[in-house]
């Protein structure tokens, strides 16, 4: 994972250096100078749509236009300030003012800290980068992450997991950190940077390494994605779904224990018996293995292909980041 010091947005606030700039208006001034990234809560958002930011002692302000980071002549959604309410924000403290009437005013923008960090950080990353994320949201067709400073990235339903998910939610929860890979860059006319589009599902293994988890004759618990007439996908790991044959009587959702009768590498099947199925947390390997195979070490930051299916089969399933530029 590529290390960076722009982070998903509330990484910073419970930080002992963060706490020391907030700690003083001595502390504030010296971040002002530094150009240092801070992280407090909104607490409030006037009619104007101006974000009222706890800075302990005192409070600061940021105005709409500077609430977020947009494209040229885009102006700052609504619901981009009203949704910051309750939530840490990163900003950048532009302004120390003392009205003579007595008083302090501390004018913030999160719109600097989010360009420092599309500047510093996000331009410079290629499809295949591997780089840490927070879920802010989900909707059906995807899940929006944190890549940095608050700047949102979308994570597709189909590269969440190999496994088929009925919703996001199937599979991760708002608040969540988790790395993600770089899928693509939009560039602009002028070859910046734009939109960032991430994945998932090249992050939790192979077929291969996701079958080794399991063995003909055994009985494990999964959960049921999808029910064809042809038969019952049953996800075994986000990245490994076996196929059982029809069951009028098990819908989507549920846990199924399940017999493993074969795993067949080359056409990348797994054949299972339901034993059972029924509502509920699921069983030990359910739970278990839920986050799925990671296989990508820790040190690693970037990977330019990857092949899901096995060497011996002929259906070739694999991503290729480098036609994504």
């Amino acid at each position: 994972m590529i290390s960076s010091a722009y982070l998903p947005e509330g990484s910073l606030i419970d930080t002992d250096e963060n706490r020391e700039y907030l700690s003083s208006l001595e502390g504030l001034e010296r971040a002002m100078n530094e150009g240092r990234i801070l992280e407090a809560a909104a607490i409030r958002c006037s009619g104007t749509l101006t974000l009222t930011v706890s800075l302990g002692e005192y409070c600061g302000t940021i105005e709409r236009d500077e609430a977020a980071l947009t494209a040229p002549g885009e102006a700052v959604k609504d619901i981009a300030v009203i949704t910051r309410v309750g939530k840490p924000v990163c900003f950048k403290v532009m302004r120390i003012e003392r009205p003579s009437l007595g008083g302090v005013q501390i004018i913030l923008s999160r719109r600097a800290a989010q360009r420092e960090c599309a500047e510093n950080f996000l331009s410079a990353l290629t499809p295949g980068d591997i780089i840490p994320a927070k879920v802010t949201h989900l909707e059906h067709f995807g899940a929006f992450m944190d890549i940095g400073c608050g700047i949102v990235s979308l994570l597709s339903i189909d590269c969440i997991s190999v496994s088929r998910i009925t919703h996001p939610r199937d599979r991760l929860t708002v608040g969540s950190e988790l790395d993600v890979v770089v899928k693509s860059v939009e560039h602009d006319a002028d070859g910046k940077a734009g939109r960032i589009f991430v994945s998932r599902k090249e992050l939790l293994g192979t077929w291969e390494e996701n079958a080794s988890l399991f063995a003909v004759g055994q009985t494990v618990t999964g959960i049921v994605r999808s029910v064809e007439a042809y038969g019952v996908f049953v996800e075994l790991t986000p990245n490994l779904a076996g196929l059982a044959e029809y069951r009028g009587d098990v819908s989507v959702g549920q846990t199924a224990a399940v017999y493993i009768k074969n795993i067949i590498p080359e056409r990348m099947k797994v054949k299972l018996v339901i034993i059972d199925a029924y509502r509920g947390i699921g069983g030990t390997t359910a739970r278990a293995l839920r986050g799925g195979f990671d296989s990508v070490p820790a040190d690693t930051n970037h990977i330019d292909c990857w092949r899901y299916s096995p060497d011996c089969c002929e259906r070739v399933v694999e991503t290729q980041f480098a036609n994504n530029m």
